[in-house]
């Protein structure tokens, strides 16, 4: 067995954290709450131009604060247009903002940057801060050190507190992401969801360091762990996504590293994140890493001798390069005594096929394949907290109508090739099938205790089309038809499915053996272009986004199902987030 280089220089130790009672990712905020004598204000413009500014706002808490409202009068003429992460408004000059639940506690001694606002007129700061009432002593200096204390680089050993907890998301407030945050803000109606912790891509080696491109701003890993801290997060969820020869069997998200640069994605993608997340300073936090979406299923379902095979995955396939540096960034990232890994395992539309004829097993197939990356690059089943399904995709946690072994017409309907919506797959949902493949990874050698995430952010499919009731037809394609919830024409349909809702929020322990339903993708970004987009992000066009194209095997040959005038993966929709929005499931208030 080869021996990680990191677990040669790293000391195997655990996060110190907190244990807090909690069902949700989010809380509620509590703005009841008064400060203690011993507060201050910096208020930081950041930019400006011609009659307007933005600004931030960091408040320095002698005592603790747990719920804030901080006023104060602008100067004549000035007004807010655009606020994030803040519960706002404006009465002529004066100005009031309260916490919006994640960012309510600020510890004694903490500064913490609590919100962030575009603003028209002066700009400048205000001469006076009240912070729940109290009078503040004035904007802190520019100069003032940070109550952390920053590290002059990477340290390793990232010494922690003890063991790493069964749940990373039990009792934690979850990372909101400012980016995305500032996004569904300035939609309408997106305020109400602003506030919900979403995954950050990782998803080319320059969004290591932050590249200030649509997809991921100017933040890098460090910056938003940075902000982590200032939030008082617990808990933040990054996707590591960026494997040589990436997505082969769709277009629309390759990447930037060609199939045989398995070195560059090591040492110049894996060890710098690592090196990153090993800082000392981020020993507290629970750094979730939801590893390499959409790839190693592919080398089941996607290769020769298959009818779905596609030469790309073919290639991947022979090199071994999916399998290598899975388990080489599992092995290092899993060193670290703060990081919890989950590895994407796809979702029951795509892996839910069992079948004693390998030709049509993709369920036991692929489970033995995640097993027998144990011991490759030193990997251990130790390194893997657990497994995600449903990542950047649509399918239903449950249909509540119908069960896919209900007999319909004379026979189950998973046992009649007429009906291509089932098309012989034993699941009809997220849950029933996390729940069946974390048993079947655990007789493949992963530990019992491991957990499952599910990918929430667009399954809820509701809106004027949801059934209310089970279908009345005893014609089994009619029955199911108009009885299922996910309103696809295909479940192999992924790319900016049109009429999709948000899904369940981010929550806690919402089933057995389930650590948290998650929003990794976050709500409004694309999946891929509709038209063929000229980019240096590798991203390339993938018929499945083209709302024209009438399909391939892979999805029953059945239209795409995507939207119209779409951007690049990763890039920003408005039209999508206020589809999204109204046909949300559960409904947003």
């Amino acid at each position: 067995m080869q021996v990680s280089r990191r677990r040669r220089r790293l000391a195997l130790t655990g996060v110190a954290v907190g244990a807090l009672a909690a069902t949700g990712l989010t809380f509620a905020s509590a703005n009841q709450a008064l400060a203690e004598e011993g507060c201050e204000v910096d208020y930081n413009v950041v930019s400006s131009w011609g009659g307007g500014f933005q600004a931030n706002v960091v408040i320095t808490a002698d005592e603790p604060i747990n719920g804030w409202e901080v006023k104060w009068n602008f100067p004549a003429g000035t007004t807010v247009s655009n606020a994030w992460n803040v519960d706002w408004s404006q009465s002529g000059t004066g100005f009031t903002g309260g916490d919006v639940g994640w960012n309510a506690s600020i510890a004694s001694g903490q500064s913490k940057e609590v919100f962030g606002f575009i603003g028209s007129g002066s700009s400048a700061a205000p001469g006076q801060f009240t912070v729940n009432g109290d009078v503040c002593n004035g904007p802190t200096s520019p100069t003032t050190p940070p109550t952390e204390t920053p590290t002059d680089g990477p340290t390793t050993g990232n010494p922690g507190g003890g063991d790493k907890v069964d749940n990373p998301y039990a009792g934690a407030q979850a990372y909101v992401n400012p980016i995305w945050s500032a996004n569904a803000a300035a939609e309408p109606g997106g305020d109400a969801i602003a506030d919900q912790p979403t995954g950050v891509w990782i998803d080319r080696r320059s969004a290591i360091y932050g590249n200030n491109s649509p997809t991921t701003g100017s933040m890098g890993i460090e910056d938003h762990l940075d902000e982590a801290l200032a939030q008082g997060a617990d808990v933040i969820q990054f996707v590591i996504y960026n494997l040589p020869g990436r997505d082969c069997a769709a277009l629309a998200s390759n990447g930037e590293l060609k199939a045989d640069e398995i070195g560059k994605y090591k040492t110049e993608y894996i060890d710098p994140i690592v090196d990153i997340m090993g800082q000392e300073k981020y020993a507290d936090l629970r750094i979730v890493n939801v590893i390499e979406v959409d790839s190693l299923p592919n080398l089941v379902t996607n290769v020769s001798p298959r009818a779905t095979a596609t030469p790309n995955c073919d290639t991947m396939k022979a090199n071994g390069n999916y399998e290598d540096g899975i388990s080489y960034a599992v092995s290092e990232l899993g060193a670290l005594s703060n990081t919890y890994n989950y590895l994407d395992v796809g979702h029951h539309g795509w892996i839910g096929w069992t079948n004693d004829d390998p030709q049509y097993d993709n369920f036991h197939a692929s489970a033995a394949q995640y097993g027998d990356l144990i011991g490759m690059n030193g990997m251990t089943a130790d390194d893997v907290h657990g497994f995600i399904t449903n990542t950047a995709n649509f399918s239903v946690l449950e249909e509540p109508y119908w069960e896919v072994n209900q007999n319909v017409g004379g026979k189950p309907l998973n046992q009649n090739g007429d009906v291509k919506w089932v098309d012989w797959n034993a699941y009809n949902g997220e849950i029933d099938f996390a729940t069946a493949f974390r048993d079947e990874l655990i007789d493949n050698g992963f530990n019992s205790d491991i957990g499952m995430l599910i990918d929430t952010s667009r399954n809820g499919w509701g809106g004027d089309y949801r059934p209310t009731g089970p279908s009345t037809s005893t014609n089994p394609i009619t029955f199911v038809d108009e009885s299922r919830i996910d309103q696809r024409y295909n479940k192999g349909n992924w790319c900016n499915q049109a009429g999709a809702g948000l899904g369940e929020r981010p929550t806690v322990a919402p089933e057995p053996g389930i650590d948290a339903y998650v929003w990794i993708k976050p709500p409004g970004e694309s999946d891929g272009s509709s038209s063929a987009i000229p980019n240096d992000e590798g991203k390339g066009f993938d018929e499945m986004c083209d709302p024209d194209y009438q399909g391939n095997i892979r999805n029953g040959n059945n239209p795409s199902g995507a939207r119209d005038n779409m951007p690049l993966s990763g890039h920003w929709s408005s039209e999508q987030f206020a589809e999204l929005l109204e046909n949300a499931y559960p409904p947003v208030n």
